[in-house]
């Protein structure tokens, strides 16, 4: 109990906006594995094609591109907590204007992609910001540690609870209404709704301050600037993948959403105390060690996947990708904080700049990725894409390490 009380009493040590800002991401992590998971499965469901649920994740990413340009320029005249808070909300009715959609075709996919996406687009771009900018390189490892705690926890308890929420009212007469799987989906989008409502009302308790300089559109940068947005790219790459191949896969081999829950939730809680204790004691200079042992894991995981290509493959596969985001999130984002830290000294632009540039970075390996998976499914088929796109991304991700070692060492030379 005192240990607790300490890491509380330090929790209160942060400045008032960043601990706005961790309460405003915990209540949204809420929301997120509802975004990941479930979405991925609903459409999986509807179509029975894991291509439409790829379909639907390159929409997605092309409407996150989409509102982060538009937000460059909203920045100029609207509060980037406006913008942030937007974005909190629109992710939830999106998803529920997706869920009173009849048929889920080609069009209808890409639409509600594109919508959630955009949706997406506010929150990250607007969330880099705030972060960065009510952040030092030195706290950010706490930052992130105990932000990806949260979204583990609620990684591992909300699709636990979801999937079994649906299992048990599907079928069930509530008021004189049946309640079928899509009643019970969009149940759950209405408790995605209440709780973003509630994230806002956190948020509105911060002071947050808009970039200075209002040029924000650049396509020339210095080789650090081009290092880190080929890390972004191999990070987008990889969360192509796992935002829809864990549902494909467990759909596919394993069994139903409540399963999917359980499945990530054996190795989540571990993982979720081990990173926030990282997070607590972690130097800048030990993110690189953290890096590798997340990219080695998620290989690992990738060659059983492949070569078993079983329940248990997929089994192992989902525990080693549950271990791996939090450890590769843990240090990305503070490297790549401390990147734009540096990039602005030697360019003198906007921070926003940056970021938007970064989604681009993460766009065109998100959008790699997902295009090799499409073209092996259609080429070869459906089973070889499954097996054999995630060892290549989970390959070419090892080259992410000796690249984040490369950035680190020349931000230094800056600072």
């Amino acid at each position: 109990m005192n240990k607790l009380k300490r890491e509380y009493q330090f929790f209160k040590q942060q400045t008032p906006n960043v601990r706005v800002l961790l309460m405003t991401n915990l209540l949204y992590a809420f929301v997120l594995p509802v975004v990941g998971v479930f979405v991925g499965a609903y459409v999986m469901r509807h179509t029975s094609e894991p291509v439409s649920v790829a379909f639907y994740q390159l929409f997605m990413y092309i409407g996150i591109i989409a509102t982060s340009f538009v937000n460059g320029f909203l920045l100029r005249h609207v509060s980037v907590k406006v913008l942030y808070a937007g974005g909190i909300l629109v992710s939830g009715l999106s998803m529920f204007a997706m869920m009173l959609v009849k048929s889920l075709g080609f069009v209808e996919l890409g639409i509600a992609g594109f919508v959630l996406g955009a949706a997406s687009g506010f929150f990250w771009t607007n969330r880099y910001l705030l972060t960065l900018n009510n952040t030092t390189d030195s706290s950010r490892n706490y930052f992130f540690g105990l932000e990806s705690f949260f979204f583990s926890i609620t990684s591992i308890t909300v699709p636990l609870l979801i999937g079994a929420f649906i299992s048990q009212i599907d079928g069930k007469e509530i008021m004189g209404c049946l309640i079928d799987i899509n009643g019970a989906y969009r149940l759950v989008t209405v408790g995605v709704i209440v709780v973003t409502l509630f994230a806002v009302a956190v948020l509105w308790r911060g002071k947050f301050a808009n970039p200075v300089q209002k040029n924000f559109l650049y396509f020339r940068f210095c080789t650090l600037w081009k290092k880190m947005l080929l890390l972004a790219s191999l990070k987008g790459m990889v969360q192509g993948f796992l935002v829809t191949a864990p549902a494909i896969l467990v759909l596919k081999l394993v069994g139903d959403e409540g399963t999917l829950g359980l499945i990530q939730g054996i190795s989540g809680t571990l993982t979720a105390i081990l990173v926030y204790v990282l997070g607590r004691i972690a130097k800048p200079e030990d993110r690189p060690k953290i890096f590798i042992a997340g990219l080695l894991v998620f290989f690992i995981g990738t060659l059983f996947n492949g070569v078993l290509f079983s329940a248990t493959g997929v089994i192992i596969f989902v525990l080693c990708k549950v271990i791996f985001q939090p450890l590769f999130d843990l240090p990305y984002y503070p490297i790549m904080m401390q990147t734009i830290d540096a990039v602005v000294k030697i360019e003198k632009r906007n921070e926003y700049t940056y970021i938007l540039s970064h989604e681009f970075g993460l766009f065109l390996g998100r959008a790699f990725g997902l295009i090799l998976f499409m073209a092996l499914a259609f080429a070869i088929s459906q089973d070889f894409a499954l097996k054999y796109a995630l060892i290549l991304v989970g390959a070419l991700q090892l080259i992410a390490y000796p690249l984040a070692q490369n950035i680190i060492k020349q931000n230094q030379t800056v600072r």
